[in-house]
């Protein structure tokens, strides 16, 4: 007799293992993602990268939860937790690029922004060394062309000092996502006891 036309009988039960195999599945799955965007992105960091991160964000707190520590899996549960930590702190890296890039109060980068400046300033004198004599022809033209080129030069420069230091703010992200899941692990095996006194 088939289970299924008994009427007292229940669909497929997920246990807890396999639900910890679909949150590793989506961990993965989003580092993957993640790790993608950093390689395909190239030049300036651009506003769509925050957009990439924040989604990425977005699902891996939608659909899957922290590890939790149940007794005897010290070393997976750290590898659970060290995984998932780090994927969040990817995540936030590639929210927060774009920001840290355009907004000095967010990523001072002591000296290089200036530096980035004095590259602008240079990359719209070879603008107009490129024109040569065709500049007094059009200057709204070669104004354009040198700001033009200014402000590529400019964001070239400052994104490639944010993607120097943005491991540092990942791991950073990283740190606090870990600490934050082990406290709430806490908390809620603190609760558990509690209840079954």
């Amino acid at each position: 007799m088939d289970d299924r036309s008994h009427p007292g009988a229940q669909g497929p039960v997920t246990t807890g293992t396999d639900r910890g195999a679909g949150d590793r599945a989506g961990v993965l799955g989003i580092a993957l993602a993640a790790v993608l965007a950093f390689a395909l992105a190239s030049g300036s960091w651009q506003w769509f990268s925050a957009y990439l991160g924040l989604t990425l964000l977005a699902v891996i707190l939608s659909f899957t939860r922290p590890p939790t520590r149940t007794p005897g899996a010290g070393a997976g549960y750290a590898r659970s937790l060290t995984a998932y930590s780090l994927v969040v702190g990817l995540c936030v890296a590639l929210a927060a690029a774009p920001a840290m890039q355009r907004w000095a109060w967010l990523f001072p980068m002591p000296g290089t922004r200036q530096e980035c400046v004095h590259l602008g300033d240079y990359a719209a004198l070879q603008a107009q060394a490129a024109l040569g004599a065709l500049a007094d022809h059009d200057g709204a033209a070669l104004a354009y062309a040198q700001s033009d080129q200014s402000r590529h030069a400019v964001a070239n420069c400052l994104a490639s000092t944010t993607t120097l230091w943005l491991p540092v703010y990942a791991l950073g992200a990283a740190l606090l996502a870990a600490l934050g899941a082990w406290l709430a692990g806490r908390a809620d095996a603190k609760r558990a006891a509690t209840a079954r006194q």
